[in-house]
């Protein structure tokens, strides 16, 4: 027997599952589990993709929907990790109460690198392994170095085609192949799921606002994220549209709402926000939005690749200062976004849909990044990103750089060519490593 086992904690990511299934994209099995998992900080209190309109479509792919919540409670999905020595007790455990038996098991797991997917992969111990990925993320380099005992199980990265042309870097240092859901299976199955949206406003082509709670990841304060909403707000009202939708994040806060609701009352702008959470994408169909607005969702380029609507982007700027460490995954997504669509602070460029780079310049790019990001995982792509920024020494591609890093892994773009040498110089980096240690221990 042959059980293939789906791990899911969004309802996208669900659909992208199914749009997978529905194109052949796995082979048979004897049973197929759908494993949910609610990774929101306080899961008890927050509804899970089960809950969310156009489950039940989804469902009708799999023999068994089971939770991963309560399989491990009182444990936090994101949170909890096997020790090593407890994995075949945890295997045991899990085979009995998801009556599994000797079954071969199969998994399909979302981001590798962390839990609850790192955890499965752990405890099921010798599976194959298939990671697929709905977002951007998978364009950019794997987060944590992981143990090749998983690395090299996985047998291919399935990946949305949202931007064309441009392959991810997500598990190449295993090399890991990459395989495309078809686009026309995901939107057969987001076209039957728009059919199911109950609470969709009743709104001819708004200008449609992405929230994306960047405050619960340590990214912004809460009232930077305010004013990012707001500062979309008042982007599209200069655009001259006096309708708008804003879909907050599904876990974001109460006050994100009725802080826009304030600005649009000053503004004397038409906003209404879902009562219940729908995917963007089934505002894409209902709506027909006449502009999207976001900071980095990936729901900007599905608007973009999948539905041709005209999009825009804010506060890309502030992300690329923002984010710390600089390995954090989010850059990669943001670099996508802020080189390759308008901004909404220009109106001629959102207007005429300006692209800002080709494919192949955005390719280099985020393989520079990538390297920048994760120069052990990635150590092969030193060269061409030494090529890369050496051609580009004043360019604005160095912005999506911070001179510290570059200087740190002696790349070109650091310090200035005179004081090269010093990144280079083992006993000036044996003196700085003493100096970091006593200032941290003085500190204590």
């Amino acid at each position: 027997m042959t059980t293939q086992i789906f791990q899911a904690s969004t309802l996208y990511g669900t659909a992208t599952l199914a749009a997978a299934l529905d194109s052949g994209c796995f082979g048979p099995a004897d049973r197929r589990v759908l494993l949910l998992c609610n990774n929101a900080a306080t899961p008890e209190t927050t509804p899970g993709p089960d809950r969310m309109p156009g489950f039940e479509l989804l469902r009708e792919r799999f023999d068994d929907v089971l939770s991963y919540n309560e399989a491990i409670f009182p444990f936090h999905p994101g949170g909890w990790a096997p020790r090593a020595d407890d994995l075949p007790l945890w295997e045991r455990y899990l085979r009995h109460e998801w009556r599994l038996g000797d079954d071969d098991v199969q998994l399909a797991v979302e981001s590798i690198q962390v839990n609850p997917s790192l955890a499965l992969a752990q405890i099921f111990t010798g599976c194959p392994l298939t990671v697929y990925a709905d977002g951007l993320m998978s364009y950019g380099p794997t987060r944590n170095k992981i143990d090749p005992l998983v690395g090299t199980r996985v047998d291919r990265v399935l990946h949305l085609d949202l931007v064309p042309g441009l392959d991810p870097l997500l598990l190449t240092e295993f090399g890991v192949p990459t395989e495309i859901v078809p686009t026309a299976a995901f939107t057969k199955v987001l076209a039957a799921l728009a059919s199911l949206g109950d609470g969709v406003p009743e709104v001819a082509e708004p200008a449609l606002l992405l929230g994306q709670y960047l405050s619960a990841l340590g990214i912004l304060t809460t009232e930077q994220e305010e004013d990012l909403h707001v500062r979309m707000l008042r982007g599209v009202h200069r655009l001259g549209h006096d309708k708008v939708v804003f879909t907050p994040h599904p876990t974001a806060p109460a006050r994100f709402t009725r802080t826009l609701e304030a600005e649009a009352d000053t503004l004397g702008v038409d906003l209404t926000v879902p009562a219940t959470p729908v995917l963007a994408e089934v505002l894409y169909q209902r709506l027909r939005p006449a502009l999207v607005v976001g900071c980095f969702s990936t729901a900007l380029f599905t608007a973009r690749a999948l539905y041709g609507l005209p999009v825009a982007r804010t506060g890309t700027e502030l992300l690329l200062e923002r984010l710390t460490p600089f390995e954090n995954s989010n850059r990669i997504p943001v670099t996508v976004v802020d080189a390759l669509l308008p901004d909404l602070a220009d109106p001629a460029a959102v207007t005429e849909q300006r692209q800002g780079m080709d494919v192949a310049a955005l390719g280099a790019l985020v393989r520079a990044v990538g390297f920048a990001m994760q120069p052990k995982i990635l150590p092969g792509l030193r060269p061409e990103t030494e090529a890369f920024l050496s051609a580009r020494p004043d360019d604005a591609a160095l912005r999506y750089f911070k001179r510290r890093r570059l200087t740190s892994l002696a790349l070109p773009g650091g310090l200035p060519a005179p004081l090269g040498f010093i990144p280079r110089n083992p006993t000036l980096r044996r003196v700085a490593r003493r100096a970091r240690a006593l200032r941290r221990a003085v500190r204590r």
